[in-house]
């Protein structure tokens, strides 16, 4: 574990690979509660191997403590590809290749795999917030670049004031205004909309298919284990590798099972395919999905229509659906700008994505005018 020095006992900064040292509840008074940059999470990506420097995500977490107590932390990792990210810089580390230079290693502050918005610099006041990030930036030196993933806005100018570059995306959110029920959702949209959901909701009701929520200590291991097999099988239909193992989803059920809800298909009491969520206070986040067999507009049932009820029968203000997708807006997810901020070490090359930061942003915004255009909602 590497030391930096501090005012002696007072202040020092740590950078440690795994959190074992850390007592959870030290950090998760910190982290609040996001579920993604809780201790329990964090670790479970760690310890079982999902992020790890054999599949490129280098632990390097950041720890700020004070008179022996901890004050301030940054999940960190070096990478040395750009996979699981969701803001993509593939562009980038081809302009470096083909100009002979090295962009992996790179520096990333991001919970893996998640394009989940929330706090990366985990600290109580701005003077920890500036320290943490004084230390990503000096420890970026050793890579090409520094990059910090779906942050907060405020800790976004932070960056920004500290000389990073920010960069907006598009995902696709459902807010609650209050709903009693999903036809009162229903009731606010367009009558094509409204129509065409129905249509879907029907026929998965027609394919014999009934959903069950699960919550928490009620998701057993066998369900776990068969939702393992559908997202491994998803992936394998695409011609891609999971990301998370079965030990990362035993191991959040077992140490979150406030945060978790699996949305459970099953047609003549079988199950055919499942949606895996993370709840907090606020919101509902749909994660993951796993089918055993195609079931036509599944899909949109167990990761959107369920999750959106489940909100309203919870008193939830928001559904995050993951990045991307625009089939999300005719379904009531209205576009949202998430940002992330980018720092890299050579200085031709950051005035080149300065300049293409300043085109893209232009264009975000005009994208995400021209999907309101199109909102499902009926105007009032």
């Amino acid at each position: 574990m590497a030391h930096y020095g501090g005012a002696g006992t007072l202040e020092s900064l740590d950078i440690v690979e795994s959190l074992s040292g850390v007592e959870p509840d030290e950090w998760n008074r910190l982290a609040g509660t996001n579920p993604f940059v809780r201790h329990e999470f964090l670790s479970a990506l760690i310890d079982t191997g999902c992020a790890s420097a054999r599949t490129g995500w280098t632990p390097r977490f950041l720890l700020l403590r004070r008179a022996g107590a901890l004050a301030g932390a940054m999940p960190l990792f070096l990478k040395s590809h750009s996979y699981g990210e969701y803001v993509f810089d593939w562009a980038w580390a081809d302009a470096y290749a083909r100009h002979g230079l090295d962009y992996y290693p790179k520096l990333l502050g991001a919970v893996p795999f998640t394009p989940v918005t929330g706090p990366r610099l985990l600290a109580e006041s701005e003077r920890e917030r500036e320290a943490l990030l004084a230390a990503a930036l000096e420890l970026a030196q050793d890579a090409s670049s520094l990059h910090v993933l779906f942050p907060t806005e405020g800790e976004a100018q932070l960056m920004q004031r500290q000389g990073m570059l920010l960069r907006r995306t598009v995902q696709f959110h459902w807010r609650n205004e209050g709903y009693a029920d999903f036809e009162a959702f229903l009731a606010r949209l367009t009558h094509a909309r409204r129509k065409n959901i129905r249509q879907e909701r029907r026929r998965v009701r027609d394919a014999g298919v009934k959903l069950r929520w699960l919550r928490g200590a009620a998701i057993e291991r066998d369900h776990w284990e068969l939702f393992h097999r559908g997202y491994r099988a998803t992936y394998a239909a695409h011609r891609s590798s999971p990301y998370l193992n079965l030990g990362f989803f035993l191991r959040i059920g077992a140490t979150q099972p406030e945060h978790t809800l699996m949305i459970l298909a099953e047609r003549d009491g079988a199950p055919v395919a499942a949606a895996l969520c993370l709840v907090d206070a606020g919101a509902i986040y749909g994660r993951y999905w796993g089918a055993l067999e195609h079931v036509p507009l599944l899909h949109f049932e167990c990761c959107y229509y369920q999750a959106i009820e489940y909100a309203i029968a919870h008193g939830l203000k928001y559904f995050e659906g993951g990045a991307q997708g625009e089939h999300k807006l005719f379904r009531g997810l209205m576009p949202v700008e998430t940002v992330s901020a980018h720092w890299l070490a050579h200085p031709a090359f950051a005035r080149a994505v300065e300049d293409f930061l300043e085109r893209e942003t232009s264009g975000i915004g005009r994208y995400v005018n021209e999907l309101a255009e199109h909102s499902p909602f009926r105007q009032s």
